[in-house]
């Protein structure tokens, strides 16, 4: 049986060649706009050339990759190759109807396959049929009903029109959380992004039922539970069901399962590899035995093999993790380095980038052309391309080259709205607040983050604009440009305006693993004015200043995570040098917070604050210059109205300081579900003038009390009660307080 197999094989590859016959003449028929010659230059032969039926399949290939034709029909007799082709129709317009809003037709077209003046191909329209209704859901509009009409002209042209009923949008009217969720569900609305319709929310995209969103939403909650130990969470389901009209209730549902700790790890290296070259990687194993599972925590050993990966001497390396279950609720991990085959990146190809530029997203990949194809780097280059925001989707895969040793790499992204426009308003104690701002992700498309903001409040107007260029010329590091004014004006009760401008040109990065270093030049114009309110003092003051300042900070962060810490601690120094002012004052400050969970939803923290300034060549600290503590630092008292007091104004001090220990409160109450209680106990001082040492008066403020959150159908409502234990007979107490703000 196999020798007649064989045999069969030889004799077909055998045939194949037997009947090959030297090309002489070709031919083409059918074509109107498409000539001869770019026909013949499409099908990859020319005269002379010995042709085969292998050859005539591949040259039919050929023609219809080109799109440009409906029918391709290839005869080879009598050394003549006769290619008849039917052209398809061109494109002459792409007509949507049903649609009013420019905002919407613009994004929409450029997201089609097929545009005008080029081929018409029934599958393609099909494709961008769904790529219309998909870009319509995510945009609101769920009950959307599109179809397609083609109209044929005289001139073998073609009219796509696109009828679309486009309904009502769909909105969110409540989210619910049910299961063995654990925690309340003002908790988990934070995690999320999808939101709650109300009235006033005109601006916000993010009430209306998105598919794509909820699955954003499934993926933070399972982050979410899996950096509080909750390896074996699950998010069971998450639907929406039509409540009235165009209303749905989103609903997830989440089974929490138990919490894990890590029990024992192990790392597996090949014999000949020297294990104290993964002597970080055992440090941290020793520091995590017994610890709660953390999905950031795994994380951070991986980051610890990307470093060794980056090295020449492992250039060839893959890693993978084996969890094993131990006990009932703890989890041992296994990190098993082993070699690769050794080959190496030929090209690296990116499709589906409409509007980010490739260099943009060139610039996310830690491999390049001509590097060792090493798959721990090259998947931390996709998450690179992943968390960067810009991508709807990201997948890659990785194909043969025509020559053995190098591999091709094909990275395929799907693009999104980058984005946002925001307004809010805040009204409290403290008076009334309004802000609006514009932030894009992707500006240009190069990856570049821009944000504008404007904050009005009853005395003062502040704005600016925020420039972020991630990996600036490939050096790791961020440029960062920051322009911001602040107007205040006090003239009618402390008998002083001051207006200050800056511009700040800097940079950010990791120095070592969190280890942040952030060095910045900082040009800073300022002018007082003062009228016949103002003391003697700020009379003084009156006039221009100018400053030229090195800022630099060091943030040393071993939280668990950012956003919402349960554990870990950062300790953060800044400090300012004046270069060249007609000042020159010299800031100091510090900042230390450490978090500790003590049970479920009950996290402690204690926090350390301390900044001073003063001036390098003896003179005054001006009074947009001198120090304060806000309210956060110090709840009990009105803002900035503790420490030196001049008259009648509170003039701030070359020193504060502030210790403050809080912890959140156990829900005692299942059904307060949108409720937290926080007690705290603040201290905190202000003190130091330089220009009159009998108005300072160093002495320790305390306050205790509890602080109350609650997300209002409004919005974040946060109000203090809080008794002062220690104070100075001229602070200014406060002993209730509260802030509520939304979001439109």
């Amino acid at each position: 049986m196999f020798k007649l197999f064989f045999s069969s094989l030889l004799f077909t590859f055998f045939f194949s060649f037997i009947n090959a016959e030297n090309l002489t003449i070709i031919k083409v028929n059918g074509n109107e706009r498409v000539s001869d010659k770019t026909i013949i230059m499409f099908s990859g032969v020319s005269v002379g050339q010995d042709i085969s039926q292998n050859d005539i399949n591949e040259i039919t290939k050929n023609i219809y990759e080109t799109n440009f034709f409906k029918d391709v029909s290839i005869n080879f007799t009598n050394n003549i190759l006769l290619i008849d082709v039917d052209e398809n129709p061109i494109v002459q317009s792409i007509n949507i109807t049903g649609i009013k809003k420019k905002s919407y037709i613009e994004p929409l077209k450029n997201l089609f396959t097929i545009k005008e003046k080029s081929s018409y191909i029934e599958i393609f329209v099909n494709k961008d049929l769904n790529k219309m209704k998909n870009f319509l859901k995510r945009s609101g509009f769920y009950f959307a009903d599109v179809d397609v009409e083609i109209q044929s002209n005289e001139n073998n042209t073609v009219d796509i029109i696109y009828n679309v009923d486009i309904g009502k949008k769909a909105l969110i009217k409540k989210i619910k959380f049910t299961g063995d969720k654990i925690y309340k569900d003002k908790k988990l609305k934070s995690i999320i992004v999808t939101e709650e319709n109300k009235f006033w929310k005109f601006i916000s995209n993010k009430k209306y039922l998105n598919e794509e969103q909820i699955k954003l939403d499934n993926r933070l909650l399972k982050n979410f539970y899996l950096n509080n130990g909750y390896y074996q969470s699950t998010i069971d389901s998450s639907s929406a069901s039509n409540i009235d009209e165009n209303n749905f209730e989103l609903v997830f549902n989440i089974n929490s399962g138990k919490k894990f700790y890590f029990d024992n790890f192990d790392l597996i290296i090949p014999i000949d590899y020297e294990k104290d070259n993964f002597s970080m990687i055992f440090k941290k194993f020793e520091k995590l035995k017994g610890k709660q599972y953390s999905l950031n925590s795994v994380k951070k050993i991986l980051d610890e093999i990307d470093l060794i990966a980056m090295s020449k001497q492992y250039e060839f390396i893959n890693a993978s993790i084996n969890e094993q279950v131990t006990d009932s609720n703890k989890l041992s991990l296994k990190f098993i380095i082993d070699e690769s085959e050794k080959f190496y990146i030929n090209r690296i190809d990116i499709v589906g980038n409409d509007i980010t530029n490739e260099k943009a997203i060139r610039d996310l990949l830690v491999v390049d052309e001509g590097d060792p194809l090493n798959e721990i780097l090259n998947n931390k280059s996709i998450n690179n391309i992943k968390s960067s925001g810009l991508f709807k989707s990201v997948n890659y895969s990785i194909k043969d080259d025509k020559d053995k040793l190098k591999k091709n790499i094909e990275v395929s992204v799907v693009e999104q709205p980058t984005g946002e426009i925001s307004a809010g308003a805040g009204f409290g104690t403290s008076g009334q607040t309004f802000t609006l701002g514009i932030t894009e992700n992707n500006f240009n498309g190069n990856n570049t983050k821009l944000s504008t903001s404007l904050t009005i409040s009853a005395n003062a107007i502040q704005g600016g604009l925020d420039i972020i260029i991630p990996n600036y010329k490939y050096s790791d590091k961020s440029l960062n440009m920051d322009i911001f004014r602040v107007d205040t004006d006090l003239l009618s009760t402390s008998g002083y305006k001051n207006e200050v401008s800056n511009f700040t040109l800097g940079t950010s990065f990791e120095q070592k693993q969190d280890l942040y270093f952030s060095p910045n030049i900082n040009l800073q114009f300022e002018t007082l004015t003062t009228n016949s309110n103002a003391s003697s003092t700020l009379k003084k003051q009156d006039g221009d200043y100018y400053d030229i300042n090195f800022v630099y900070t060091i943030l040393y962060d071993q939280r668990n995570q950012s956003y919402q810490p349960t554990s870990g601690y950062y300790s953060k120094f800044n400090q300012t040098l004046p270069l060249l002012s007609n000042k020159y004052t010299l800031s100091n400050g510090y900042d230390y917070k450490i978090y500790h969970k003590i049970a479920e939803e009950v996290i402690s923290s204690l926090s350390f604050h301390f900044k001073s300034i003063n001036s390098v060549d003896g003179s005054d600290v001006i009074l947009s210059e001198r120090v304060f503590l806000s309210k956060n630092k110090l709840r009990g008292f009105e803002s900035r109205k503790i420490g030196p007091k001049d008259k009648n104004d509170f003039i701030g001090g070359n020193y504060a300081s502030a210790l403050s220990l809080g912890t959140t409160l156990p829900n005692f109450l299942p059904e307060l579900q949108m409720i937290d209680f926080n007690l705290f106990l603040d201290v905190g001082n202000v003190w130091g003038v330089d220009y009159n040492s009998s108005l300072n008066k160093n002495e320790i403020r305390s306050t205790a009390g509890l602080s109350v959150d609650v997300l209002t159908p409004i919005g974040p409502l946060n109000f203090v009660l809080s008794q002062p234990i220690a104070k100075a007979s001229t602070d200014k107490t406060e002993s209730f307080s509260f802030n509520l703000g939304t979001t439109f």
